[in-house]
């Protein structure tokens, strides 16, 4: 994941700096056109502008981790041939994007197999939340659901099992059979940990498409938000393990230096597990700042925010770690992985914890337009933060960081 900048191969903090501060204020101005509340748009309502948001980072996790942008090429011999390829790639994205949120989801499977996908369908079927508004944003959940646990499967299958069982097959057949296989544990992870709760928004529950959400006896809420942090705490590791350190632990159980089996189920229980912990601890301290929350609680106190908030604070971490490694050369690079996995994870979670308190401040409030304080309805930090990090994904994958030194792949 290294790279150099500048002449000779050595690295210019300072221009990596540059360009982050650039990409920041490319993310302000999309955000000031799409969503902020006075901006052009408005689509931050905010379900709806989230879904979209989330539907174009799955898009490019889709290219880049399991298609490995076939069928173009993985990497671009000169500037002007990145700039090419990182425009096809950025518009190829944006259409997916928009394939997948208006045709699959709302003229496709919300109209012929699964109503809430629909919010035209949900208006059809009447009865309490199918006004116009609420139906949007009832479909708007479902489809951010569906991106989270994709996001984790092709994340988690990219980082363990890689080309594996395919690698001797051409990058065709390597592309669409990993389509299959995530979309595949997609559907299966969705029903288990999301689709109850998106059956009982509505009134009368949809209990027979659905059953309670497991979850709400011992979680105090049968909000999937407590699936969805969790999930994101392990993004979380699956990022940093991945990056930050240059995929240990699990290389160790790699076949031929690549994806196998065993590597592939080690790193998806591991990374479980690594999420699993920061998914309690974050509760815990958060318990220990504002109290217990209890059934019924709102804002900070509510069990549901809780859970959502953990996500958001993982969201932060990745963001940094993206940065990290992007703008600033995945420092520090020792001769020891070991000492570079340390101090990278460390810097992650500081840079993460200055996004928190940016995104808390009168200063975000001032340039994103966000509610003021912590916990209110209408506020969903992971909206910026997953725009601002496809910014940064896009600028790093499909451009291969242009102006800065090309990426290594792989």
């Amino acid at each position: 994941m290294n790279q150099s900048i500048g002449k000779g191969g050595q690295f210019s903090y300072l221009f990596g700096l540059i360009c982050f501060v650039l990409v920041f204020f490319v993310s302000v101005v999309l955000w000031y056109i799409f969503m902020h509340a006075d901006g052009i748009i408005k689509l931050y309502t905010p379900m709806y502008g989230f879904s979209l948001v989330a539907m174009l980072l799955c898009s490019i996790v889709l290219i880049c981790n399991v298609w490995n942008y076939y069928p173009f090429s993985v990497t671009a011999s000169t500037s002007t041939a990145r700039l090419g390829r990182g425009i096809v790639l950025t518009v190829e994205s944006v259409l997916l994007t928009l394939l997948i949120t208006y045709g699959v989801f709302w003229h496709f499977l919300g109209k012929y197999a699964v109503a809430y996908f629909s919010p035209e369908s949900i208006i059809v079927s009447g009865g309490s939340g199918a006004e116009p508004f609420v139906a949007r944003e009832n479909a708007s959940t479902a489809i951010i659901y569906v991106g989270a646990a994709f996001l984790w499967l092709a994340l988690t299958w990219d980082l363990g099992f890689g080309s594996w069982p395919w690698q001797e097959n051409s990058r065709g057949v390597i592309a669409w059979s990993k389509t299959l296989v995530v979309l595949l544990f997609t559907v299966l992870a969705y029903a288990v940990l999301f689709h109850p709760h998106v059956c009982h928004l509505f009134y009368p529950a949809q209990n027979k498409a659905g059953v309670e959400p497991w979850w709400a006896s011992f979680a105090g809420t049968g909000s999937a938000f407590f699936s969805l942090g969790l999930l994101l705490c392990t993004v979380g590791w699956i990022t940093i393990s991945r990056i930050l350190w240059e995929g240990y632990p699990w290389k160790f159980f790699a076949r031929n230096e690549e994806g196998s089996f065993i590597k592939g189920l080690v790193a998806s229980i591991g990374c479980i597990i690594l999420g699993g912990i920061t998914f309690v601890l974050l509760l815990k301290v958060m318990n220990i700042y504002w109290m217990e929350p209890f059934e019924g609680g709102q804002y900070t106190d509510a069990p549901y925010f809780r859970y959502l908030h953990t996500g958001e604070i993982s969201g932060f971490v990745i963001l940094a770690t993206f940065i990290l490694s992007t703008y600033f050369n995945n420092f520090p690079n020792t001769g020891s992985t070991f000492i570079n996995a340390i101090v990278r994870t460390v810097i992650a979670m500081l840079g993460g914890f200055a996004f928190y308190l940016f995104y808390y401040s009168a200063a975000s409030t001032l340039l994103l337009g966000k509610v003021p304080g912590i916990g209110q309805p209408d506020d969903t930090p992971l909206v910026w933060t997953i725009l601002y990090l496809a910014i940064v994904m896009i600028h790093c994958e499909f451009f291969e960081s242009w102006p800065l030194a090309k990426k290594e792949k792989g």
